[in-house]
């Protein structure tokens, strides 16, 4: 196999990095992690204090630029490439990163909810995949040794399906397949060009604020139900409460990339699941509850949506 972007001979030196989402959480340690590696950072969100400050805080030690961006519009992260590659002349690492949650019984969940999840989970990946691909493969084929590689943020909830995140649910589960059709796609092409998914579980990153960046337009004029406000409460606990940080994360996502793993998951304890789920699927049994092995947690969601 061809060496990978990445690896640890100290080839992410000099290179480029597209970091979406990158004022908070996940895309904030990848971007510090990537400039510790001595990359030059293309950093894009919605939240124009944070990117700033990233920024900032970056560009005293490696070549930074920072994009106001979002991935919900195409036209944007096509604007993004084009800043990118003026600026650089090439991309190495493309962190599709940008995401937000969204909480509730899954019939509950207004069409806007699904307009906003979808827009920024799901199409933010489908823009970054197929406006930066076939600019890496360009690449690729001009020079023998150019090497890139995709890492689109899912989640566990895109291997299981827990209650009350249909929505969240299903943008990463589509996110996981995109990737492994992209996986697959690209070993038809080249082996210059690599991806990863990267599925983490409950980390402190703020997604559970994610509504501060909602825009006006997808907005609810409805009042949250009981389901979404004890949703959110569960959520807001497990990610504020976790013990894997997003640099932690990060540091294994920058592993992961140099020894060229598709998976990357920061709680490998919570494979459990995905196995059961898979033996379901393969024996035909009805699905077992994600919280089965957490009926306090469970129990309480129940409660407080019936009460």
């Amino acid at each position: 196999m061809s060496a990978t972007v990445g690896a640890a001979d100290g080839t992410l030196r000099g290179r480029v990095a597209v970091i979406t989402g990158a004022s908070s959480g996940l895309g904030r340690e990848f971007a510090r992690a990537a400039a510790a590696r001595g990359m030059r950072l293309v950093l894009a969100d919605v939240e124009p204090v944070g990117l700033e400050q990233l920024r900032a805080e970056l560009a005293a030690s490696v070549e930074t630029i920072a994009r106001i961006v979002d991935v919900a519009d195409g036209a944007a992260v096509e604007a993004l490439a084009v800043a990118a590659y003026e600026t650089f002349g090439a991309v190495h690492l493309l962190f599709n990163n940008a995401g937000v949650g969204t909480a509730g019984l899954i019939w509950e969940n207004s069409e806007r909810d699904w307009q906003w999840t979808l827009g920024v989970n799901l199409w933010g990946v489908i823009h970054g995949m197929r406006i930066f691909v076939p600019r890496m493969l360009a690449a690729a084929q001009a020079d023998p040794t150019f090497r890139a590689r995709v890492v689109n943020t899912a989640s566990m909830a895109g291997l299981v399906n827990p209650p009350t995140s249909g929505v969240y649910n299903v943008s990463k589960h589509a996110v996981v397949s995109l990737s492994e059709s992209l996986y697959h796609d690209l070993a038809l092409v080249t082996e210059q060009v690599r991806c990863s998914v990267l599925c983490p579980f409950y980390v402190p990153t703020g997604i559970h604020d994610s509504n501060r960046n909602r825009p006006a337009a997808l907005a609810n004029a409805e009042a949250a139900t009981r389901s979404q406000l004890a949703a959110r409460a569960l959520v807001e606990k497990a990610v504020t409460q976790g013990k894997v940080s997003a640099a932690d994360v990060a540091r294994m996502t920058f592993d992961a990339i140099g020894a060229d793993r598709f998976y990357i998951v920061s709680h490998p304890q919570s494979l459990e699941s995905v196995r059961v789920r898979g033996e379901e699927i393969v024996n035909l049994r009805n699905p077992t509850d994600p919280l089965a092995l957490r009926p306090a947690v469970r129990d309480a969601l129940a409660a407080a949506i019936r009460e």
